[in-house]
């Protein structure tokens, strides 16, 4: 079995995998104050609820945008499971090019990503990942990653707004029916989710006028979900895009697959 990790800025996701089936998975919020023992106990307790034996695990990898909880896992698993684990970078053949300035500065999980878009069929491909970061990542036909674009997330972008005007508050994450809001909370809602809908199909049509081509578009993350089936330009969803890529990175540089 392997283990992967994604550590975000506000979640952690943990995948065990069993040859390419994805046998569970497991979403924590990031703490990171929280030691390897303490994540240990939470990992057992999960782990023995699906019926899944971590004395199992053959392998790790993690994908990490945090170097404080890099180390904490990298401490976990080297001593409770005894793997030294993979720390996802650009400096890994990954089965893409990293056609950017700086390959190191882009993230991990973004790098899962394109491997997994790549990984899904011919053409060029978008990944939209909605997470604490809004973010674009563009790999092109011929497997190069090309690089994207960095907005702030939904969540994020919806606290400033309430924290900073006193008489606005929080709402749900709901699409509304219209972009007119007749009332605070719908205002908030149609320039929130609209607004962001706007902002990605924006961003998609400038990326396939610079490709020259309409690429594939997927998207990802914890709030992905919402956004699915209100745009023609959001045709797919996959939660577990980020996990897979980092299976598909492990598998190529262990088995060479």
């Amino acid at each position: 079995m392997l283990l992967a990790v994604d550590i975000g800025n506000t979640n952690i996701v943990v995948g065990i995998f069993q040859g390419d089936r994805l046998l569970t998975s497991w979403r924590f919020e990031t703490d990171r104050a929280r030691m390897a023992d303490e994540w240990w106990a939470l990992l057992t307790t999960l782990a023995a609820g699906d019926r899944i034996d971590l004395r199992g695990i053959e392998g790790a990898i993690v994908a990490s945008g945090v170097p404080q909880l890099a180390t904490t896992f990298q401490e976990l698993i080297t001593q409770r499971l005894g793997r030294e684990p993979i720390q996802v970078s650009a400096a890994l053949d990954l089965g893409i090019r990293v056609r950017v300035d700086n390959p190191m500065e882009v993230g991990a999980d973004r790098l899962a990503n394109a491997v997994a878009a790549h990984h899904r069929g011919p053409g060029a491909w978008v990944v939209v990942d909605f997470g604490t970061a809004t973010t674009l990542d563009v790999v092109s036909p011929e497997g190069d990653y090309l690089g994207g674009a960095i907005a702030p997330g939904v969540l994020v972008a919806l606290e400033a707004l309430t924290a900073r005007a006193a008489r606005l508050h929080a709402v749900d994450l709901v699409i509304p029916e219209r972009a007119i809001g007749r009332n605070t909370r719908q205002a908030i809602q149609s320039g929130t989710m609209l607004g962001y809908l706007g902002l990605i199909e924006g961003l998609l049509a400038r990326v396939s006028v610079e490709l020259g081509e309409t690429p594939n578009v997927i998207a990802t993350g914890g709030l992905g979900r919402l956004f699915l089936s209100h745009s023609p330009a959001i045709p797919a969803y996959d939660p577990d895009l980020t996990l897979t890529g980092l299976r598909l990175i492990y598998q190529r540089l262990t088995h060479g697959e």
